[in-house]
């Protein structure tokens, strides 16, 4: 709780606002993407996959290879508990579609299912791009399935198992204009996946990780993936941090408000 707070305060001090940006590049992601109104249509759709699970009070066995929860203390939890705490934030979810409406990706990976709010909400906008995402747990991924179905989202694979064990198969011979990094808040991991992920990224390819500020070692995971050598623009953006690798662009690092 303290670290989220204090990383806050320094997010606050340090970002800067549109006035201060000088790369074309970023200046138009923020004025064209993140200022501008997300459609009405979105947010209604998504809201209705979210009220779904939060009506649903059937229990499964949650398996975590992550770090773990702040919340449940308990490995059988109900999908409307799952929902509300371990789901994308409403906020969030605005602004992941507000970056996938902008950057129109056709092919996506996100590492991190869970009941598949997040997967939904990059659906939603983008309607006919391919995504393929991961769990590691069985029963959670099951739930997302279903509601797949019932919400008739169509062109979304979804594999289940350890990401160690599953990525270097997807990897192989595959490349993503987009990967979302949402299963994982520990550091080692995440270094771990990003680097790996290296073999299936192009010049235009946009990385999200989620959450880098919720922990002293999710911040010294983005610390180090933005000083990647083939990174060239890293954007901190507080409840997400994108990283692109643009040879045209001169290696910056920004932090926005």
């Amino acid at each position: 709780m303290w670290h989220s707070f204090l990383a806050y305060s320094k997010y606050l001090v340090k970002s800067k606002s549109k006035y201060d940006i000088h790369s074309p590049f970023v200046y138009d992601f923020l004025t064209k993407a993140i200022e501008k109104p997300l459609p009405k249509e979105y947010t209604k759709k998504l809201t209705s996959y979210r009220k779904s699970l939060l009506k649903d009070e059937r229990l499964i066995h949650v398996t975590d290879f992550g770090a773990g929860s702040r919340v449940f203390k308990s490995k059988h939890r109900e999908i409307s508990a799952v929902a509300k705490y371990a789901g994308i934030s409403k906020s969030k979810a605005k602004l992941l579609q507000k970056i996938l409406i902008y950057f129109q990706p056709k092919s996506i990976l996100e590492l991190g299912t869970s009941v598949g709010i997040g997967t939904a909400c990059m659906r939603i906008a983008l309607p006919y791009s391919n995504i393929i995402t991961l769990e590691g747990c069985p029963d959670t991924a099951a739930v997302a399935e279903s509601y797949f179905d019932t919400f008739q989202f169509k062109n979304i694979q979804l594999r289940i198992g350890e990401f160690s064990k599953i990525l270097p198969g997807i990897y192989k011979n595959q490349s993503f204009d987009l990967i979302y990094f949402d299963g994982n808040h520990q550091k080692e991991p995440t270094i771990s996946y990003f680097i790996d992920c290296l073999k299936s990224v192009h010049n235009d390819t946009i990385l999200i990780f989620d959450d880098i500020h919720w922990s002293k070692e999710m911040e010294e995971a983005w610390n180090y993936i933005k000083k990647h050598q083939k990174v060239s623009v890293s954007i901190d953006l507080y409840h997400m941090g994108l990283i692109f690798f643009r040879k045209e662009q001169v290696k910056q690092d920004f932090i926005l408000r």
